[in-house]
């Protein structure tokens, strides 16, 4: 009997956890893990105690039509991977591993070339993760130190991505 890989284990545990995510656009899960032991989970979704898009029936980005990776001012969630970080206790992300998995809704495709907007790098930063995992197809996915984000800082993309 063959053993799923382990980074393929916490990604599939993430493609369930995008199941409570409410973004009528697209859907992400993070968890963060250290020493084998998830330390938190984080899905797509409005704070807590306001209404969510799927409560809604409608994404303010969709209905002006606002291009992926830009002009998250508009979105009510708090994205997934800002959820997780904030579940956790700084001391245990650092050197940590974060892995990500996104969907888009209408077709449940896995969202390409999937990666942390620029806000969430930063957050990814300073919590002290060492490395983000995400998923790209069911059985591959990219691994990203996260120091080459910190080397990488004057180069912003026009997508808000580095």
């Amino acid at each position: 009997m063959e053993r799923i890989n382990k980074n393929n284990y916490y990604l599939d545990i993430c493609e369930t956890i995008l199941e409570r995510g409410t973004c009528l656009r697209r859907n992400f899960a993070a968890i963060i893990v250290k020493n084998d032991e998830i330390i938190s989970t984080g899905y797509t979704g409005a704070p807590r105690g306001r209404k969510n898009c799927s409560d809604l029936g409608y994404c303010r980005r969709e209905e002006l039509n606002v291009p992926r990776g830009t002009r998250y001012e508009l979105c009510r969630s708090v994205h997934a991977e800002q959820n997780a970080i904030i579940s956790a206790r700084r001391q245990d992300m650092i050197g940590a591993s974060m892995y990500l998995v996104g969907k888009e809704q209408a077709s449940k495709n896995l969202v390409n070339n999937a990666s942390p907007c620029a806000l969430c790098k930063r957050f990814i930063i300073n919590s002290g993760i060492e490395k983000v995992v995400i998923r790209d197809t069911k059985i591959e996915y990219r691994v990203i130190p996260v120091k080459e984000w910190v080397e990488k800082d004057d180069s912003l993309n026009g997508d808000g991505s580095y």
